[in-house]
């Protein structure tokens, strides 16, 4: 849903409430057709260092503040949530509505902490996203989003390298506001 001023509370309230009851649009694991996006940055090292980005991701600090915003704030991390994510460019704000899929909580052979989320009807773009840290066995702490994903609308479509571009500079930004998550602490 595009609109040329920011949406007002009553409209994303309205808005999450008809995704919440709407199946995903794209189906789990599907990789044919679709872009799929795996980076990852180093935090630091050790386990003070883990501890500090598992509670980035519980915050959703890794989404970077300016032009995109979860809706509600910071909703608990669990399966089945519905999350609403307001962005903004070009003076343009849009919606898109995403459920979290799976939890990530490992511990051997590597320490892993996050979610996967995967996009609703509401969503410019179809697939699923996954936000982790990971803390491996030399010590260090990682931050590694995976994106697999496709556009869902025409006009998208039409302007696919200025969505690629969006994506790679929401990767950016999301890897500098776990950094500066991790080390603000």
């Amino acid at each position: 849903m595009w609109h040329l001023r920011r949406p007002t509370s009553d409209q994303v309230g309205r808005f999450l409430d008809e995704q919440r009851q709407l199946p995903l649009s794209y189906q789990l694991g599907q990789t044919t057709g679709f872009c799929i996006d795996d980076e990852r940055i180093l935090l630091g090292q050790g386990e003070a260092v883990f501890l500090r980005a598992c509670r980035a991701i519980e915050e959703w600090k890794m989404f970077p503040v300016g032009w995109i915003q979860i809706v509600p704030q910071r909703p608990p991390v669990r399966v089945n949530q519905v999350v609403g994510v307001l962005a903004r460019a070009f003076r343009l704000w849009w919606m898109n509505a995403c459920r979290i899929v799976s939890i990530v909580d490992d511990v051997e052979p590597v320490r892993r902490f996050g979610f996967t989320y995967a996009t609703l009807p509401g969503h410019v773009e179809m697939g699923e996203e996954t936000f982790v840290v990971e803390w491996d066995a030399d010590g260090q702490v990682w931050y590694r989003i995976r994106a697999v994903s496709r556009p869902r609308y025409w006009l998208l479509r039409v302007t696919y390298p200025l969505a690629r571009w969006m994506q790679r500079l929401f990767r950016r930004d999301s890897q500098r506001s776990m950094q500066d998550a991790v080390q603000r602490e």
